[in-house]
C-alpha cells in the first residue's frame, strides 16, 4: 500500500499473500541485497530510474557528474548556438548502465529547450545494461533523443555522425584488491561495472588512449573517479594526452570526483 493509503484506513488486515510476499523480500534483504534491487528503482537527479542486477544502482555522487555535464552543454551552446539544420551537439555516455546518468542530461536539457540541439549516444559493452537503459530512457520519454550501442568504451559502433562534442563516463573504478572489502549490497552489482583493475583506473585509462580519435576539435570529456584517485588521474591523462587541458571537479563532499580533459586551446 501507498503511505497515503495506510494513513486513510489502518484499519485495514494484511492478508497471507502480501505477508509471504514481504517475509520474501524481507530475507533477501537479511542476505545484504541492495533495497534498490528489492525495490527496483532508485532515486536519482530527481528522477526514479529502474535498477536490477544488470547494472549498477547510480550514486548520489555521480549527480556531480550530471552537474558539470550539464553546465558544459549550455556554456558550448550558449557560446556556438547550432542554427537550424546544423549537426547537433553530440553527447557520449560510456558505460551507461541503466541510463541513470544519459536520461538526466536528455530530460533536463529537453526540458530547457535544448532538445532540438542535442543529441546522445548512450553505450555500454554489457547487452543487459543497455536494455536496461533503454527501459528507463521509454519511462522517461527521452528515448527518441538518444542512440544506444553495444560496444566497449570508444569502439567504432559508438560513432554516429561524427566527431563526439562531450564524452560523459562513471566507468569502474574500483582497485582489483578492494572488491572483497566492499559493503555486501556490492556483491549483488555486476563485478564488470566495479573492477577498474590493479589501481582502479585500468579502464579510464583505455578511454583516455582513445580520445583523440573521436572527440572533436572543441570537445572535453567528464570522467568519474574515485576521491584518492586525483594524482593518478592526472598522470594518466598527462601521459595519454600530452598537451591537453586536464582538471578536478569536487563533489558536494569536497572530494575530488570528476576528471576533466579538452584539447588545449591554441
Amino acid at each position: 500500500m501507498e503511505r497515503t493509503g495506510i494513513l486513510a484506513h489502518p484499519e485495514i488486515g494484511i492478508g497471507e499473500g502480501p505477508l509471504e510476499r514481504f517475509a520474501a523480500l524481507l530475507e533477501r534483504r537479511t542476505a545484504g541485497e541492495p533495497v534498490a534491487y528489492i525495490r527496483g528503482v532508485k532515486e536519482f537527479y530527481g528522477l526514479a530510474v529502474g535498477v536490477d542486477a544488470r547494472a549498477l544502482i547510480p550514486r548520489p555522487e555521480t549527480e556531480t557528474l550530471v552537474e558539470l555535464g550539464l553546465a558544459h552543454v549550455r556554456a558550448a551552446l550558449t557560446d556556438a548556438p547550432r542554427a537550424a539544420g546544423a549537426r547537433p551537439f553530440r553527447v557520449l555516455d560510456v558505460g551507461t548502465g541503466s541510463g541513470a546518468v544519459v536520461v538526466a542530461l536528455a530530460r533536463t536539457l529537453g526540458r530547457a529547450g535544448y532538445g532540438g540541439s542535442v543529441r546522445f549516444t548512450a553505450s555500454d559493452r554489457s547487452e543487459g545494461a543497455v536494455s536496461l537503459a533503454i527501459e528507463n530512457a521509454v519511462a522517461h520519454g527521452v528515448a527518441d533523443l538518444i542512440d544506444f550501442r553495444v560496444a566497449d568504451l570508444l569502439a567504432p559502433a559508438i560513432e554516429v555522425d561524427g566527431p563526439v562534442d562531450l564524452v560523459v563516463g562513471n566507468l569502474p573504478y574500483v582497485p582489483t584488491a578492494d572488491l572483497p572489502r566492499l559493503p555486501v549490497a556490492a556483491s549483488f552489482e555486476p563485478r564488470e561495472a566495479l573492477d577498474g583493475g590493479p589501481d582502479g583506473l585500468q579502464v579510464v585509462r583505455g578511454l583516455l588512449a582513445g580520445l583523440s580519435r573521436v572527440l572533436a576539435a572543441s570537445g572535453a570529456a567528464l570522467l568519474e573517479i574515485g576521491s584518492d584517485q586525483a594524482i593518478a588521474a592526472l598522470a594518466a591523462a598527462g601521459e595519454l594526452l600530452p598537451g591537453w587541458r586536464a582538471g578536478l571537479y569536487p563533489d558536494l563532499s569536497g572530494r575530488p570526483r570528476v576528471l576533466s580533459v579538452a584539447r588545449a586551446t591554441s
